[in-house]
C-alpha cells in the first residue's frame, strides 16, 4: 500500500498561472442562465392532423375478386381435362 505524496510536484511544462477565463462559464464552473437552450421545447402535440390509420385486414371486395378468378381458372382447367378425355 502506498501513501499519498505530501508535496505533489507540478507537471512538467504546465504553466504556473491561473486558468484563463472561458466565455460562457462562470467562476464557479456553472453556465449562466440563457447561455444554453432549454432541454425541452415549450410546445406539445402535433402541428398537423395525421392521416387515418389503414386497416390491416382484407376487405370483402378483394376476397370476392380473388375467389372469382380462382373459380374461373378451375372451371377452365376442368373443361380442358374433360375435352381431352372425349
Amino acid at each position: 500500500m502506498t501513501t499519498p505524496d505530501p508535496d505533489p510536484r507540478p507537471t512538467p511544462g504546465a504553466p504556473d498561472r491561473p486558468p484563463r477565463r472561458i466565455p460562457g462559464v462562470e467562476a464557479h464552473g456553472g453556465v449562466p442562465p440563457g447561455e444554453t437552450p432549454p432541454a425541452e421545447g415549450g410546445t406539445y402535440g402535433i402541428s398537423h392532423p395525421e392521416p387515418p390509420e389503414l386497416r390491416k385486414g382484407w376487405g370483402p371486395m378483394p376476397l370476392v375478386l380473388i375467389m372469382a378468378v380462382v373459380a374461373l381458372i378451375a372451371i377452365g382447367l376442368i373443361g380442358m381435362a374433360v375435352s381431352l378425355m372425349l
